[in-house]
């Protein structure tokens, strides 16, 4: 089988309240998340360069299938250069710092861990 250039195709955090989630992401990494219903999903897009092979995700809203939880696989979202500047904005935007900021290891950069504001437990990676 031939390797793949990413693990990571797409990935898909729950909200149960939609607009409280794309306030809170949108003020911790301060951009304005788009977003779009398709029939009963609203989905609120992180920002990606997809045509320069950019993988993507988005908060999502469909009870019938999207729960929030603290469980289960972790995603590890990209924290700019120092994901510091991300996670200082997390309390004020309704989330909780449950991992400040440390270093992975030698040349694996760092890495922190919040509570999102729908009670999902998200990551954060930076090169310093």
């Amino acid at each position: 089988m031939k390797e793949h250039l990413h693990a990571l195709a797409w990935f898909e955090i729950p909200a149960n309240d939609f607009e409280r989630a794309r306030k809170f992401y949108s003020t911790i990494f301060a951009f304005d998340m788009p977003e779009m219903t398709f029939g009963p999903v609203r989905m609120g897009f992180f920002l990606h360069d997809r045509e320069a092979g950019g993988i993507g995700g988005a908060i999502v809203h469909n009870p019938e299938f999207y729960v929030p939880s603290g469980d289960g696989a972790k995603v590890y979202l990209n924290g700019g250069h120092d994901l510091s500047v991300v996670l200082d904005r997390v309390e004020g935007a309704g989330g909780e710092v449950l991992i400040p900021k440390r270093a992975i290891g030698e040349g694996m950069g760092h890495m922190g861990m919040f509570r999102d504001s729908e009670g999902n437990v998200v990551a954060l990676h930076s090169p310093e």
